[in-house]
């Protein structure tokens, strides 16, 4: 973290025009924002530029509207939430990034804000373009990555707009960093990595990674049920990727290797479609026709057991098909067991990924946890070992 730009409040920005690039990438349906997380972590911030009196020019994307204008994923629906959250006047700029917009930028007075409009709506944005990234630079005097999230992108707004412009990591970045080398580089042993999601090809570099790093590594959700197959546990007609076998056997010859623990489930609550009832079913009865769509008591009890085990946890995927509620259980005790661990036992908890988090909004807990990270692939990535685009690019000279 130490060879990272990052902002402080040492910097006078006074009078001085700061491009913070965001990630406002939030739900919108019928121009109303759903799910407000992203916007509402960054508002602090950037109302503590309003109140040092520095023009704040925010950047952001929404969506993949591949360079063209796209209405559905216009920015004006989270101008107008900004508008009625923001401690100064803000303004919404939807022209191109040319002088005019330059103008607009240096007629701002001190205190207020100017939101251009969804940044990919040029296509220079994702291709990384030097001229476009320079004339984006050219609205500010100085530049402030709020977005982690998109930092494993090279993309204009995030990676070359920094050759052109004196620029810095933001608090929330920083955070997120911080959180990483929790995991990563943390003492505070034992740790426990929880694993979910659908997929086991697109986490194999994470479960490789953490497999090194953990001394537990608990795997959940439809992934666990290629590594149930794989021990020659009968899973019915549970969702399975073709294909992993191969994937499975290096992570449990990995994790072996490094002494990391891994634990699948037990038993499961199960049904003939995802729209039925949960039907008990253990290791024995499992039968032909069953779908696992979550884990049952006795795999809850043994994964709270190693959370209270643990000092320091990290999540990623929920536990089963959460969205409906009969198969909700197990992600939200998780949920509950690590938010009681954090308050009671000062444990250290980190989330990541957005269907994590949508989970835990569910139970009222946000706060409780160390931290909670919508950052999604970058967060992985960094989790991996890799080191991302726009924060190379923030290193200290």
């Amino acid at each position: 973290m130490s060879d990272l730009k990052i902002f402080s409040s040492d910097i006078s920005v006074s009078g001085k025009r700061v491009i913070v690039r965001l990630d406002l990438n939030v739900p919108i349906n019928n121009s109303k924002i759903d799910d407000d997380t992203r916007i509402k972590v960054i508002e602090p911030f950037v109302n503590k530029l309003i109140e040092n009196k520095a023009k704040v020019i925010l950047l952001s994307h929404l969506g993949r509207p591949k360079g063209k204008v796209v209405s559905e994923l216009s920015l004006k629906p989270i101008f107008n939430y900004l508008e009625k959250k923001l401690n100064g006047k803000i303004y919404f700029y939807q022209e191109k990034i040319d002088s005019k917009a330059v103008d607009a930028s240096n007629k701002l007075k001190p205190g207020e804000v100017l939101l251009f409009e969804n940044i990919r709506f040029f296509k220079e944005e994702e291709s990384d373009e030097e001229t476009f990234a320079k004339n984006l630079s050219r609205l500010g005097d100085i530049y402030i990555n709020e977005a982690f999230s998109c930092s494993h992108r090279k993309q204009a707004s995030i990676h070359k707009i920094t050759r052109f412009i004196d620029s810095y990591g933001g608090p929330l970045l920083e955070k997120e960093i911080q959180s990483i080398n929790l995991i990563i580089k943390n003492k505070k042993k034992p740790v426990t990595c929880i694993i979910g999601g659908s997929k086991v090809s697109t986490k194999i570099n994470i479960l490789s990674s953490l497999s090194k790093k953990a001394d537990n590594l608990v795997i959940v959700g439809a992934m666990a049920n290629n590594f149930l197959k794989f021990k020659g546990i009968n899973v019915g007609k549970s969702l399975i990727e073709e294909g992993s076998e191969n994937i499975v056997k290096n992570i449990n010859t990995l994790a072996a290797k490094n002494k990391c623990n891994i634990i699948i489930p037990v038993d499961w609550n199960t049904s003939s479609s995802v729209n039925g009832d949960p039907v008990y079913k253990s290791l024995k009865d499992m039968g032909s026709e069953d779908m696992i769509l979550d884990i049952g008591k006795s795999t809850i009890d043994l994964i709270s057991k190693t959370i209270d085990n643990s000092n320091t946890v990290f999540w990623n995927g929920p536990a089963g098909y959460y969205e409906n509620k009969n198969f909700s259980t197990g992600t939200l005790s998780i949920a509950n067991k690590i938010a009681e661990n954090t308050k009671s036992k000062s444990l250290i908890s980190i989330v990541g990924g957005g269907d994590t988090v949508a989970a835990i909004k569910n139970t009222g807990l946000e706060n409780v946890f160390t931290h909670l990270s919508t950052a999604g692939g970058a967060f992985l990535e960094s989790l991996e070992g890799k080191e991302l685009p726009g924060i190379k690019v923030l290193k200290k000279n």
